[in-house]
This record gives structure tokens, sequence and C-alpha cells, in this order.
């Protein structure tokens, strides 16, 4: 069985690719084609700052939460979950830089990178754990032994991912646009 340990690893390298095939990939992708998206962020900018901060925080719990329930389909959901994200954090990048530079990216995506991206992995991770571990214990009886430690550790790494979660949307939402505005 494979430990969570290579799991957090295998993931890593998972969103990795997934941004570089999402920054490759040429998509005939502009601004002007995800208009409606614009004017969904016009909305969100009418809302208060707690009101984002708490969409924000709420809708990436609701994420990695459900990937989490649904990770007895054999890891499935939240290896897809993983490949998405990644995708569009690619897309998006490309995107970005070709309309305004590398610096925005950058400037727009570390502050709450830095906890939203080890966030996602941690939580997913636990979440392909869980999913594998159950599943093969469908078919090892050895490993049915597992199915509460490795449920679990899981549920403490899903914690950790969550408490992740809140300094990333914090800052995303009181800090990212204020620097964005230096642009």
């Amino acid at each position: 069985m494979i430990s969570y340990r290579k799991w957090l690893a295998a993931s890593s390298l998972i969103l990795l690719f997934a941004v570089a095939a999402g920054f490759i990939i040429p998509l005939n992708v502009s601004i002007e084609d995800i208009a409606p998206l614009g004017e969904f962020l016009e909305d969100f900018e009418s809302l208060s700052p707690a009101a984002v901060f708490f969409i924000i925080l709420f809708n990436n719990i609701i994420a990695i939460v459900f990937s989490f329930i649904m990770s007895p389909l054999f890891g499935i959901v939240p290896l897809l979950a993983l490949g998405l994200n990644g995708f569009v954090i690619g897309v998006v990048s490309a995107m970005v830089i070709e309309q305004e530079s590398l610096g925005f990216l950058l400037t727009g995506l570390l502050p709450h990178g830095i906890f939203e991206i080890p966030a996602l992995i941690i939580g997913l991770s636990a979440a392909i754990y869980l999913g594998t571990t159950l599943a093969l214990s469908i078919f090892k009886r050895e490993l049915r032994a597992m199915l509460l430690p490795t449920l679990i550790s899981s549920l403490k790494y899903l914690a950790l991912s969550i408490a992740l979660l809140i300094p990333a949307a914090f800052i995303e939402t009181f800090v990212t646009p204020g620097l964005l505005s230096l642009f």
C-alpha cells in the first residue's frame, strides 16, 4: 500500500504537471472569452470584504471536503480535482503573463498561493490516501485493519488543509487586491 507521504509527493507532481500542461497547451481562450466570469467578478466586488473572505473560504473548503467525501471512488475525484486545478492555474497563468506580466501573475498568485496550494495538495493527498486504502481493502483483507487509522490520519490532514485555507482566503481578500493595484 502506498503511504500518505508518497501520495503527497505524487499529488505534488500531478499538480505540477497539470500546471505545466495548462501553461503549455495552446488554448484559444482570452479574457473576452471568459467575459461572463468578469461580470460575476464585478458583482463580487460589490460585496463587503468580509463577505468575499467567507465566500472564498467556504468555496475552497467545500471543494476539498467534497473531494474527500468522494474519495472512496478509488481516489478518482481528488485526482481529477488536482489535475483540473493545476490545469486552470496553468491556463490562467499563461493568459495573465501574456496580457499583463510575470510580476503581475506572481503578485496575484504567490501571497495566498503559499497557503492555498499546500492546502490543496495536503487535503487532496489525504483524500487519495483514504480512497485507495478503502478501495484496496475490498480486495485485501489485511488492509481492513488499516481503515480506521487511515481515516483518522486523513481527517487530521484534512483539518490541516482547512486551517491553511483560512490565511489563504484572508490574504486573497485583503492583501492581494492592494498589491495588484500597484500595477
